[in-house]
């Protein structure tokens, strides 16, 4: 048994180091690695040349709603989760947020701390980005308020 762990978490640890595929990484809490970006007025999805796959739009304060994503690199190879946050309010709206990119193999999670979104626009958490050739999906939270899944990216 002890043998089968040990295999097992060395497996874990050479996938995470060469960046084939997912690893676990824990919750967001403790993973962090999140990073915000603003984007003011412009869309991110349509300001990208990635593929953004999201879920719907979910409400997570009056006048704030958020998605989460999953988004594919132009040549396929490399991926990242994201969550959008749309501030619709004439002040700031501050929130966290965490996504979870889900392939076969494993799960990771990132979170990005909690964060102002300036009035009347788009802010995005996303995660780092990770060499991956498989199908994954995004899963979130903003403000701890769980958001629809993404479909497969």
């Amino acid at each position: 048994m002890r043998v089968t762990r040990t295999i097992a978490g060395a497996t874990a640890a050479l996938t995470a180091v060469l960046g084939l595929s997912l690893a676990t990484a824990g919750s967001a809490s403790a993973a962090g690695g999140g990073s915000w970006h603003a984007y003011g007025n412009t869309n991110p999805i349509t300001s990208s040349s990635s593929t953004w796959v999201c879920g719907t739009t979910k409400t997570v304060a009056s006048e704030v709603g958020a998605q989460v994503c999953a988004i594919r690199a132009p040549g396929g190879g490399a991926v990242q989760g994201a969550v959008i946050v749309r501030n619709n309010r004439s002040s700031a709206y501050s929130t966290s947020a965490e996504v979870t990119l889900h392939d076969w193999s494993a799960d990771v999670t990132w979170g990005c701390a909690s964060s102002g979104v300036a009035a009347n626009s788009w802010s995005v958490c996303f995660s780092p980005t990770v060499a991956d050739d498989y199908y994954v999906y995004a899963s979130g939270y903003a403000n701890g308020v769980a958001l629809p899944a993404s479909g497969d990216a």
